[in-house]
């Protein structure tokens, strides 16, 4: 009996020293991490990217097979303050100001009831996130329709300052917009402050995963909410009406369904996984008197090739006495590109004689579909286009040309001319023959209930 309690102290004894080796291991390699960290001058703040491209922070956890369908290794936690804490120098709030047009006093209650415009200055907020930085602008992800139509843009940081900003790139059918804030406008307090976001892989989320959703709610100013993955791959269109993903639609947006509050001002905000990585761009909320509320986020993972690109762009201000492409058009909506099988874009209906169209060879009944790479639905789209552009500058066009009955892809290059009198053009818009041509080079009358083309000619009075 004495030989065995002898035998089984020698054994305890020697399961001790082997635990206590492994807890100075495990704080030696720690302290050779934390110092090679030091020594190589690593920081988990704001880091520069390489000077010919810009790229996004991504998490070391996520596999470098891209096939990879592990799933994700986070689990959830009522308590989410470590999370917030680490997270929420990489969210700005951003507010904006726009002109918008209304209905004035006197032309609601005025004699005949004439319609009596006025312009008013409309203030919006949103969310955005740090994405990355080059070497003279802090980059910032968000959704496009929190920019759309701004004036003017203000991106407020964790330690309540705040910087004027400019929409570097955007991307209206995938609702995505990067907008930019020079360098030399934040102070060195808040670049010490302030951190980029990691990036996470929304594929390997699962269903029923806690998630964290941080956004300026209200645009009260930063607020968290926590919540699961709903559901996966989802698809809100046009009508409001939620579908499945279709990966075949180019226009389709891959989006997770989620119980965390979304409200407005959240959008652009960031859907966090429990490792504090971003999954998601919060960007919509369904709710009406049947539904208590569901809101849904980009999923990240579908995205990064098409935010790096928006982070890689050039930045650009409008400009007064932007160029002109010399042409009248009209929109192709996908109405009626179902109903005349012609691919959905700008229609071209008059091209200038001597204008920059003409010069580039483009001629009537062609179909812009993109300007400068970025895709072009709405006449309105081109106009804003333009309003970046100066007279003299040289600007790819992606049109749709008839070919028989169908239509083939061309690329030209535009070089943009001068406005000239905009007192013609509202003439020669009057004057305008509404309609289109089908593919038999027939006129399709009362096409879009009589839309009127934009002067493009000389750019005013278009929007």
């Amino acid at each position: 009996m004495k030989n065995r309690n002898e035998e089984l102290k020698r054994k305890l004894k020697k399961a001790a020293s082997i635990s206590l080796c492994a807890v100075l291991a495990g704080g030696l390699a720690a302290g050779t991490y934390t110092g090679v960290n030091y020594l190589t001058g690593y920081e988990q703040s704001v880091q520069a990217a390489s000077k010919e491209q810009v790229t996004l922070l991504k998490s070391d956890k996520e596999s470098d097979d891209s096939d990879s369908k592990e799933e994700s290794t986070a689990k959830g936690s009522l308590d989410v303050s470590d999370i917030v804490e680490e997270t929420m120098p990489s969210i700005v709030s951003i507010t904006t100001k726009s002109v918008e047009e209304v209905q004035s006093y006197y032309g609601m209650f005025g004699q005949y009831g004439a319609y009596s415009p006025e312009q008013r200055e409309v203030q919006g907020s949103g969310s955005g996130i740090i994405i990355g930085k080059n070497d003279t602008e802090l980059l910032i992800a968000t959704n496009y329709h929190v920019v759309d139509g701004a004036e003017t843009l203000s991106v407020g940081f964790c330690d309540s300052t705040a910087c004027e900003a400019k929409v570097k790139g955007y991307d209206s059918e995938k609702d995505l917009a990067v907008v930019a804030v020079s360098l030399d406008d934040i102070d060195s307090d808040t670049m010490d402050a302030i951190s980029i976001a990691t990036i996470g892989n929304s594929d390997n989320l699962k269903v029923g995963e806690q998630v964290v959703a941080i956004g300026n709610a209200l645009g009260y100013g930063q607020s968290v909410t926590t919540g699961i993955v709903s559901a996966k791959n989802r698809q809100l269109n046009s009508d409001d009406t939620v579908g499945d993903y279709d990966s075949d639609s180019n226009s389709a947006t891959n989006l997770i369904q989620t119980d965390a509050a979304i409200n407005p001002g959240n959008s652009g905000g960031a859907l966090l996984n429990m490792n504090g990585e971003v999954v998601g761009i919060n960007s919509a909320k369904l709710a009406s008197t049947e539904v208590e509320g569901i809101g849904y986020a980009i999923a990240i993972s579908d995205v990064t090739d098409t935010i790096e690109s928006l982070m890689n762009e050039e930045t650009r201000d409008k400009v007064e006495d932007h160029g002109v492409l010399g042409i009248t058009v009209q929109t192709v909506d996908s109405a009626v590109t179902e109903a005349y099988g012609v691919p959905e874009g700008v229609l071209v209906r008059e091209v200038t004689e001597g204008g920059a169209a003409d010069d580039a060879g483009i001629e009537a009944r062609s179909i812009i579909t993109k300007f400068a790479g970025k895709t072009v639905t709405t006449k309105e789209q081109l106009v804003d286009f333009l309003s970046y552009y100066e007279p003299g500058e040289d600007v790819e066009l992606t049109i749709e040309v008839p070919d028989g009955k169908e239509y083939k892809e061309e690329t030209v290059t535009v070089t943009l001319g001068k406005s000239e009198d905009t007192q013609n053009a509202d003439s020669k818009d009057s004057q305008n023959q509404d309609g289109a041509t089908d593919e038999d080079g027939n006129l399709l009358e009362d096409w879009q209930n009589n839309e009127g083309g934009a002067g493009l000619q000389y750019g005013e009075g278009w929007n």
